[in-house]
């Protein structure tokens, strides 16, 4: 019939194009993770000599739905190192081979492996160690919606968060009750607005801060999201 609207995509496909691009992550993450192997044995050599010990980091996060699953990093820290599960700039606890991996983000790098296996995504809220999760919380609750990611728009405004929790007497307390409310907004403002278009302009601005190291400072990020809460 002339004039009629096109119908709108049912939920089973709607699913089954989720899940076609879900295979296709996964699928690249396996094959990024092949190509790395080279940087991966370089890493690996460095982090054995700095600082004898493992080579990965292995730590319990909380994943989409409140489900745990365990974070993969090349270790930056001396092994056995006690301390806060809050790290800022200047700690003692990392190796400076450590330092260089933290600063470029290789170290996140193996978590292409939890991408593989369906437990992060590309794209999403980074996951937090269980202390800092509150599954009942509304905000919790938006945000744990989605599959965690490597990169968001919380990452990218708050990329020297190190620094800022250098500079308080009190990192833990100041990560819990200023810095984490306002990266779980950030998160759930993303996840609500999130498309195709804001996804590449993401991954765009997530290579030029980590290679290039140097951009927009965080308010103009959040602002090119049409972000308008406080920071």
């Amino acid at each position: 019939m002339r004039g009629q609207l096109p119908a709108l995509p049912s939920q089973e496909s709607r699913i089954g194009h989720r899940a076609a691009l879900n295979l296709l992550e996964r699928a690249g993450a396996a094959l990024m993770l092949l190509g790395l192997i080279p940087l991966f044995a370089v890493c690996a050599v460095g982090i054995v000599v700095t600082d004898r010990g493992p080579v990965l980091f292995r730590q319990r996060r909380i994943g989409k739905d409140g489900r745990p699953f365990m974070l993969l990093k090349l270790r930056s820290m001396k092994a056995g190192g006690a301390g806060p599960g809050i790290t800022g700039a200047g700690d003692q606890r990392i190796t400076p081979f450590g330092k260089l991996l933290r600063d470029y983000k290789i170290d996140e790098l193996p978590q292409l492996w939890n991408v593989v296996r369906g437990e992060m995504s590309v794209i999403g809220p980074r996951p937090e160690v269980p202390e800092h999760a509150d599954v009942a919380d509304v905000r919790w609750q938006a945000v744990l919606s989605a599959r965690p990611g490597l990169t968001d728009l919380a990452s990218l405004v708050f990329r020297h968060e190190e620094q800022l929790l250098s500079g308080h007497a009190h990192p833990e307390q100041f990560y819990r009750e200023w810095l984490l409310p306002r990266k779980l907004d950030l998160s759930a403002h993303y996840i609500r607005s999130r498309s195709l278009k804001s996804d590449i302009r993401l991954v765009a601005l997530t290579l030029r801060h980590v290679v290039i190291r140097r951009g927009h400072c965080g308010h103009e990020i959040a602002r090119q999201f049409d972000y308008k809460g406080a920071l």
